[in-house]
């Protein structure tokens, strides 16, 4: 590995746990904000990277130039929520915080891009390059993070929300359909790598493209 790849893989792997790091919190801290502790007294409602990483998700996979990764699940206990939130409303809350997070960074970071690239003279700064590079990483990362996530196959949490949301008279089926999840959710990951196509992919390219647009 020469130098120009392990710092591509740095600059890479530094957004990634920002953005997984905010991703949790924003869980921890909405379920905290509706009555629920218990990821706080397991110390994680916090902003440091070391309490939510997961040694493979977090940190192996990305300093490997994966172009994926996840973080440990926060614990949540919906018996805890406050008496004037229901258990599926407070859950479903709970589900979306993470992704909005993601979208909140991804504007942020567009925002500051929109600023740079119209006011200053880049040609005439070439020590703004990696700030501009590392401005888009975290662009296409939390757009990426933030469909992923919220596709309806557990356990992301996307199938949080659709559980919060299926009548009764549909859970039966939403339940079998969840029993095969952890199946689902690998064929998703690995069919871009049998096929050489990734429907996700293309939606989240396709976004980034619009966004990048605007610039």
């Amino acid at each position: 590995m020469d130098g120009n790849d392990l710092l591509a893989r740095v600059m890479w792997f530094i957004p990634v746990l920002l953005s997984l790091t905010v991703h949790e919190w924003a869980h921890a801290w909405t379920a905290w904000k509706l009555g629920d502790d218990t990821a706080r007294l397991m110390g994680r409602l916090s902003l440091n990277p070391l309490v939510h990483m997961d040694p493979i998700g977090t940190f192996l996979l990305p300093l490997m130039g994966v172009p994926f990764g996840w973080a440990k699940p926060v614990p949540v206990n919906p018996l805890r929520f406050r008496r004037d939130v229901t258990v599926r409303g407070g859950m479903l809350l709970v589900a979306v915080a993470g992704p909005i997070s993601n979208v909140c960074i991804a504007l942020v970071s567009w925002l500051l891009l929109f600023v740079l690239v119209r006011t200053v003279p880049v040609g005439d700064h070439p020590e703004l390059e990696s700030v501009i590079q590392l401005l888009v990483i975290l662009v296409a990362i939390n757009i990426g993070l933030a469909m992923f996530n919220m596709i309806p196959i557990p356990p992301l949490d996307g199938s949080k929300v659709v559980d919060a949301l299926v009548p009764d008279s549909a859970r039966p089926a939403w339940n079998q359909f969840c029993a095969l999840g952890p199946v689902l959710l690998i064929a998703v990951i690995l069919l871009p790598q049998l096929t050489g196509f990734s429907p996700i992919g293309e939606a989240i390219n396709a976004v980034l493209r619009l966004v990048l647009s605007t610039l």
